[in-house]
C-alpha cells in the first residue's frame, strides 16, 4: 500500500514539474525578443551587397553583406524578402589614408579604421511579426548592445515600408 502511495505521489509530483516546464515554455516563446542577439556564423564570407557611407552619428564607412538567401532576393527583385534573409552592415572609422594623401599631395582617400560596430536584420515573419518581420541585432565588440539601443532599430526601418524595411540597394 504504501509502494501504491508512494508511486501516485511521484507521479502527481511529475505531472505538476511537466505542466509547469510546458507552461514556461510557451510563456518563453511568446516573449521571444525581436532582436538577433548572436552574430551569425560565418558572416564574413557572405556576399557583398553595397558599401555604405554614414554621417550623423554613425559617422562610418562599412559593407553591407548577404547570406545566399538575402543575395537571392536581392538579384531577383524579390520583396518581401523570405524568411531566412539575414544583412550584416560592418561599420568601421571613416579615416583619410595617410598613405594614398602622400602619394597624391592631397586629402584622397577615406579608407575603413577600427570597427565601430556591427548591425544585423533577420527575417522571420513568425518570430519577429510584432517588427514587420523583421529581428534587429546590434553589436559592438562582439557584444549585442543594451535593450534601449536594440529597440531603437524598428522605428527608423519601419519608414522604409515600400522595401520591406530595408534601406540598402544592390550596388551591380
Amino acid at each position: 500500500m504504501k509502494q501504491i502511495f508512494l508511486l501516485v505521489a511521484l507521479a502527481a509530483v511529475a505531472a505538476v514539474v511537466a505542466v509547469t516546464l510546458s507552461t514556461y515554455r510557451v510563456t518563453a516563446q511568446q516573449a521571444t525578443p525581436v532582436f538577433v542577439t548572436q552574430i551569425p556564423r560565418g558572416y564574413r564570407d557572405w556576399r557583398l551587397i553595397s558599401v555604405a557611407h554614414e554621417e550623423g552619428s554613425l559617422h562610418s564607412i562599412g559593407a553591407v553583406l548577404g547570406n545566399d538567401v538575402a543575395i537571392k532576393a536581392y538579384r531577383g527583385g524579390t520583396l518581401p524578402y523570405p524568411d531566412g534573409t539575414i544583412i550584416a552592415a560592418l561599420h568601421y572609422q571613416h579615416v583619410p589614408s595617410a598613405e594614398n594623401n602622400k602619394i597624391f599631395g592631397q586629402a584622397q582617400s577615406f579608407v575603413p579604421g577600427a570597427p565601430t560596430n556591427i548591425q544585423f536584420m533577420a527575417k522571420d515573419s513568425t518570430k519577429y511579426a510584432a517588427t514587420g518581420g523583421w529581428g534587429f541585432g546590434f553589436f559592438i565588440d562582439g557584444k549585442p548592445v543594451d535593450e534601449a539601443k536594440m529597440k531603437s532599430c524598428f522605428p527608423c526601418h519601419a519608414q522604409e515600408k515600400a522595401r520591406d524595411l530595408v534601406f540598402t540597394r544592390y550596388a551591380p
